[in-house]
């Protein structure tokens, strides 16, 4: 049964809150593989499981694709690696919260450029304040931030944002997971230089092969799907906005699972994150009963295929030529 109009965006928040869940919980599983393996040698296992998993899964077919889609799934796999990879170097340096609050400049910084009305552009400032308590919350904290370490996750928000852009543009240009699936191949490519001597270590090790193998699953496999599938329903600035939920998750998910205190200071981050997310959430739902309305009184049609710029549902907006 076709999927109707309205369902679509509420669909898109439910994938992206639970592609927030899963990652927090893959980063914890991934830290207690650093002291072994490294975080660059975490990633390209992480890369490469989640690679050989959804290419078993979804069987793409590469060899049909244009010359576009081939560069999307590319370029797709470029911001994989690095988005990845400065990430744990990150993360091995500074406390998780305080990474990922850093880190969500990002897509914050994208969602403020793509945005078109003035309500979005209050929600993403909310958001963003309280991604700026989170980092007050960490330099003023027990553990200070290693510069090296911030400068690692400026570069891996740099590379976030160009995932956002590039995971729209494989939705747009191709069908189903295939793109996903063609990009981690190439990202666990790039990254076999720094993964060979990581794979020559947990061969012999089930229990570290297993730890990775999670961590794929949690921190690849389902959150980079989900997103896939949520940027489809969802316009990439709401997108942006929504993920501001991932760092409050984190820290719940440090408080639970690494006993990272809660500070009151870090509470009220997290419920303004919370705001952003609800109200961004609640004016796309009024916007899109308006653009159904009006697409019925215009033409009658399905607004799914009308390609309006203008209304809260639009394509991708893809990159230039």
């Amino acid at each position: 049964m076709k999927q109707s109009a309205s369902s679509r965006p509420l669909v898109g928040v439910a994938l992206v809150v639970c592609s927030c869940l899963s990652l927090p919980f893959g980063a914890a599983v991934a830290a207690q593989l650093f002291p072994v393996l490294g975080p660059w040698g975490v990633t390209s296992l992480r890369v490469a499981i989640a690679a050989l998993l959804l290419v078993v899964i979804v069987r793409p077919r590469p060899v049909r694709w244009t010359r576009v889609q081939w560069l999307a799934a590319v370029l797709f796999g470029v911001s994989l690696a690095a988005m990845n990879g400065f990430f744990y170097a990150a993360i091995d340096r500074i406390p998780l919260g305080p990474a990922v609050a850093i880190e969500f400049l990002g897509p914050l910084v994208l969602a403020a450029a793509l945005t078109r009305r003035l309500a979005d552009a209050a929600w993403v400032g909310v958001a963003l304040l309280g991604m700026v308590l989170l980092g007050v919350d960490g330099l003023i904290g027990a553990d200070p931030l290693d510069p090296l370490g911030v400068v690692f996750i400026l570069i891996a928000a740099a590379f976030w944002a160009m995932y956002i852009r590039m995971s729209a543009r494989v939705g747009a240009v191709i069908p189903g997971t295939s793109g996903l699936a063609v990009g981690l191949v190439v990202a666990a490519v790039l990254l076999i230089p720094v993964g060979v001597p990581a794979a020559v270590t947990v061969s012999g090790d089930m229990q570290l092969l297993l730890l990775a193998a999670v961590t794929a699953v949690l921190s690849s496999v389902i959150p980079y799907s989900f997103e896939l599938a949520a940027l489809r329903r969802l316009p990439q600035r709401v997108f942006g906005v929504l993920l501001s939920l991932e760092p409050a998750f984190a820290t719940l998910a440090g408080w639970l699972i690494l006993g990272q205190s809660a500070t009151p200071l870090r509470m009220l981050a997290i419920a303004l994150v919370v705001a952003a997310s609800v109200g961004t959430t609640l004016g796309v739902r009024r916007q899109r009963r308006r653009a159904d309305a009006a697409a019925r009184d215009d033409t009658g049609a399905d607004d799914e295929d009308r390609g309006d710029e203008t209304g809260p549902f639009t394509a991708p907006i893809p990159l230039p030529e």
